[in-house]
């Protein structure tokens, strides 16, 4: 049953049944999933042995909300040690909430629809009922939890955040924009944009005090089998491997993190961009079993980037606080609990790659992915000429051995394939091409856009690169250092690819690839 995307759940027939049965001991998939497998208090039971040493532990909620100063640890495990109602042996009044609340995400609920829902199900419940009796309660119960979320406001222009030394500023540092929206009241200031940023500290430091993961953070060192030949987890591939010979001293420690990072073109939460006019950005723990660390509770949220469209270039603008902690976490770390073996230790991170559609390659990588290099691997030694309108990228037959037959053969395109594949550029290669790049400023104001236009004229510059800018990814001390940075999403380019082809079989208006302009290419 493939429910994990958002599919209905249909009725099961025997056959299916009988499928199912023969197949849960082999794939334990969904076990953490039964509905009667409640992780919640083992996991508090996990935390609140810790509470003495909580000052060790990284809690951040949104910068915007009242925190609560009340114990945590203690509150919340009593309130998952009381039932919702009096009788009531199926949810604990946390979990409740949890289930609540997951359903709001998935269903795009108002904050006011559930305020009337949540005062709705406290009238028809029993009275001795724990349910709380607005959102904000509800909200303000998992901010204990430490996996709350910052607000940072940004200019309408993308130009920067207000954050750090331009926390408190009205006015935005680049383009001199107001910050806030003219109300014409003295009520509550609202900003033009504002980004959630969801720290990614405290998510992998409880990955390691719940008892349910911790062992699975250090699978891919102590569990994991490398067979020659094989690839069915990042272990196996030689990006990992190369990663652990270029810095032994990260390698050695097995609980050491290395995440992907992905942007929206990978997107297993569904269409969040069209659900809630945000673009997410979402981190991937690799240490764990490939089909552990691809379960969606796995897969921690970064960023929520406010608008219906791609930042473009300006991504970096907010990927800013997500570097700054990678940096932190890469050259100190943070001082973790391990609850399998009852010690501290400094946990590190780092991101070994990227994930993504190809024009989503070129707004992260800051490499041009149209015209006549817009391969990013072959750069200057791309194989491409003109049809018409359109950019046609050939030379395949490059990439065989040098004795393949198929070199040979003039029924291709009438030639014999000689060349060997295009050499891949080192990151300090890359950087040495970086430097001659100009720097434009960021932000889609247009006096400045136009500024920098002049200035690049009047310097008489002339950029015959496809790199148009060096991306912030650059500034992690072993990002030149990787043997790949970028990946392409293949399930979501094979989407793109069916949705052409139906569009085509089925004369779609505005789908159809089969133009008069196609036929004459």
């Amino acid at each position: 049953m493939w429910e994990f995307r958002g599919e209905d759940i249909t009725e099961v027939n025997e056959d299916q049944e009988e499928v199912e049965s023969n197949s849960e001991e082999d794939i334990p998939y969904d076990s953490d999933d039964d509905e009667d497998n409640d992780d919640m208090r083992p996991a508090l039971e996990d935390l609140a042995s810790q509470y003495h040493r909580k000052s060790d532990f990284v809690n951040l909620g949104d910068s915007n909300e009242h925190n609560d100063e009340r114990n945590t640890l203690p509150d919340l495990f009593a309130e998952a040690e009381q039932e919702l109602y009096f009788g009531c042996t199926t949810f604990s009044i946390l979990t409740f909430i949890v289930n609540l609340m997951h359903i709001k995400v998935m269903c795009g609920w108002s904050n006011k629809s559930f305020d009337l829902l949540l005062d709705l199900l406290s009238k028809a419940f029993p009275k001795d009922n724990k349910i709380p009796r607005s959102y904000y309660d509800a909200k303000k119960m998992l901010h204990d939890l430490g996996l709350g979320y910052e607000t940072i406001h940004v200019c309408e222009y993308d130009c920067a955040l207000f954050w750090k030394e331009s926390k408190n500023a009205e006015r935005c540092p680049i383009c001199g924009h107001e910050r806030f929206k003219f109300q014409g009241t003295k009520g509550k200031k609202i900003p033009h944009k504002k980004m959630q940023y969801f720290p990614i500290t405290p998510r992998l430091q409880r990955l390691f005090m719940s008892r349910h993961t911790s062992s699975d953070m250090r699978w891919h060192k102590e569990e994991h089998v490398d067979k020659k030949g094989v690839l069915r987890h990042p272990a196996d591939a030689e990006v990992w491997k190369d990663f652990d010979r270029q810095y032994p001293d990260f390698a050695k420690e097995s609980r050491n993190v290395r995440l992907g990072f992905a942007t929206n073109g990978f997107n297993p939460f569904g269409d969040l961009s069209n659900s809630y006019s945000m673009w997410p950005v979402l981190l991937m723990p690799y240490n764990m079993p490939s089909w552990r660390c691809m379960k969606r509770e796995f897969l921690m949220m970064s960023l929520l980037i406010p608008g219906r469209r791609a930042p473009g270039k300006d991504i970096d603008v907010y990927l800013q606080p997500l570097i700054d902690e990678l940096k932190e976490l890469w050259e100190n770390g943070v001082r973790t609990f391990d609850i399998i073996d009852k010690e501290y230790f400094t946990m590190r991170a780092a991101i070994l790659w990227t994930i993504h559609d190809f024009p989503a390659y070129g707004i992260v990588s800051g490499y041009s992915t149209q015209g006549y290099k817009a391969c990013p691997v072959c750069e200057d030694d791309t194989s491409s000429f003109r049809i018409r309108g359109k950019t046609c990228f050939m030379g395949h037959r490059r990439y065989l051995c040098p004795n393949h037959q198929w070199r040979n053969d003039m029924e291709y395109d009438g030639t014999i394939e000689r060349r060997p594949p295009p050499r891949i550029l080192t990151g300090d290669e890359i950087l040495d091409k970086l430097k001659g790049v100009w720097k434009c400023r960021v932000g889609k104001n247009d006096k400045i856009i136009k500024d920098d236009k002049q200035q690049m004229k009047d310097a008489c510059y002339e950029n015959n690169m496809n790199w148009r800018r060096k991306s912030i990814f650059w500034e992690l001390e072993y990002w030149p250092k990787l043997k790949l940075r970028h990946n392409l999403d293949v399930m979501h380019i094979e989407k793109n690819i069916c949705d052409s082809v139906v569009g085509t079989i089925f004369s779609i208006d505005g789908k159809s690839k089969d133009t008069e302009k196609a036929r004459l290419d």
